[in-house]
C-alpha cells in the first residue's frame, strides 16, 4: 500500500509522526511543494494508493479523483474538507478519512495579528533594523470594543481573550442567542450591528455558500471610518476588492489577514501590497503541537483501513 504526502511546505511530516509501521508495508513519499497544474497533479499521484492532505492546501474534485485509478483512501488533516468531492470519492469506493483538529492555535495567532496591527509591530521592528525609532501611534484595547462574527468554538475563545484587555465584545452568528451569547459575557447583535459599532472585527464563520462575500463593500462601508479587520478564518467570506478598496481609500484603519482566496498567495496579487495590510501565509494552524495531531492521527486512520478497523470518515459514514 504505497502513501503519497502532500503539501509538506515545511518538510517536517515524517519528524510529527511514526510512519515506520506503514513504511514497512510500502512507500511514504512525501511532497514539499504545492501541485497547482491537474495534469502534473494526476502523474505524481497516479501510482499511490492512499493520499494525505494537509486540510485544503490541494483540492480533487470529482475530474481528478476520476483520473487515479488506484486510489482507495483519502485522509485529510482537520476536521473538514470541502475541497474533496465527496461524492465522486464514494461513487469510486474511496474511503475518505479525517483528523481531529485543535483550535487553540489559531486563537493564538488571531491575537498575534490584532496586537501587530494595533501596535504597528512590522513597521517599529523594521525601524529599529533600519536605523529609524519611533514612527507610529498604536491603539489602546481597554475599553474597545470587539466585534465576533462567528462566536464558534475559536470565536468564543477569542471573546474571552478580549475580556482580559478589557475589551467589551458583540458577536454575530446566524444560530446566535442571547442566552448563549451572554453566557460567555457577550452581547448578541446583528451583522451589520457589529460591523457599525466595532472598533475591531475579528472574522471566525466557516466558508460555505451563506457566508462566501458575506463582508463586502456595503459591509465595509458600515465599519467606523479607522476600524480594523481580522481574518484567520477563509479568505472568500470577505470579498478580495472590497478590502483592496477600504485599505487604498484609508477608510479601514489596517487589515490583518491570513487567510486568501487562492493560496498560496500569487506573486504578483496586489494584496501583497495593500497598504495598512498585515499578513500572513494561512499559519494560524501551523505550529508543532497541531501538526504532531493531524500527523500522528493521519497515520492512525492509514493504519485502521489497512487493519480493516472503523475509521474517522469525514461524512461520518
Amino acid at each position: 500500500m504505497d502513501i503519497i504526502v502532500l503539501d509538506d511546505y515545511q518538510g517536517v511530516a515524517l519528524r510529527m509522526a511514526d510512519w515506520s509501521r506503514l513504511q514497512a508495508q510500502g512507500r511514504v513519499e512525501v511532497v514539499d511543494e504545492h501541485l497547482a497544474d491537474p495534469d502534473e497533479l494526476v502523474h505524481r499521484l497516479a501510482a499511490y494508493d492512499v493520499v494525505v492532505l494537509m486540510r485544503e492546501r490541494t483540492a480533487l474534485p470529482a475530474g481528478l479523483i476520476d483520473r487515479l485509478p488506484r486510489l482507495k483512501l483519502i485522509v485529510t488533516t482537520g476536521r473538514r474538507n470541502p475541497v474533496i468531492d465527496l461524492d465522486a470519492a464514494r461513487r469510486r469506493g474511496i474511503v475518505v478519512c479525517n483528523t481531529t483538529s485543535p483550535s487553540g492555535s489559531t486563537v493564538e495567532h488571531t491575537w498575534a495579528l490584532l496586537l501587530g496591527l494595533c501596535r504597528h509591530l512590522v513597521e517599529e521592528a523594521g525601524n529599529v533594523r533600519e536605523g529609524r525609532w519611533q514612527t507610529t501611534l498604536g491603539r489602546d484595547l481597554a475599553g474597545q470594543t470587539l466585534g465576533v462574527l462567528g462566536l464558534g468554538r475559536i470565536g468564543t475563545e477569542v471573546a474571552k481573550v478580549a475580556h482580559a484587555f478589557g475589551m467589551d465584545v458583540i458577536a454575530w452568528s446566524r444560530s446566535l442567542t442571547a442566552e448563549r451569547a451572554a453566557g460567555v459575557g457577550v452581547e448578541a447583535a446583528s451583522c451589520a450591528d457589529v460591523l457599525a459599532r466595532a472598533d475591531i472585527v475579528s472574522i471566525h464563520l466557516v466558508l460555505n455558500d451563506d457566508t462566501r462575500g458575506l463582508v463586502g463593500a456595503r459591509e465595509l462601508a458600515l465599519m467606523r471610518p479607522g476600524a480594523l479587520l481580522v481574518n484567520t478564518s477563509r479568505g472568500p467570506i470577505v470579498d478580495r476588492a472590497a478590502l483592496l478598496g477600504a485599505l487604498e481609500s484609508g477608510h479601514l484603519g489596517g487589515a490583518a489577514v491570513d487567510v486568501f482566496d487562492e493560496e498560496p498567495l500569487p506573486a504578483d496579487d496586489p494584496l501583497r501590497r495593500a497598504p495598512r495590510l498585515l499578513a500572513t501565509p494561512h499559519i494560524g494552524y501551523v505550529t508543532e503541537r497541531v501538526y504532531r495531531v493531524f500527523y500522528g492521527e493521519a497515520v492512525e486512520d492509514v493504519e485502521a483501513f489497512l487493519a480493516g478497523s472503523p475509521v474517522r470518515r469525514i461524512d461520518g459514514g
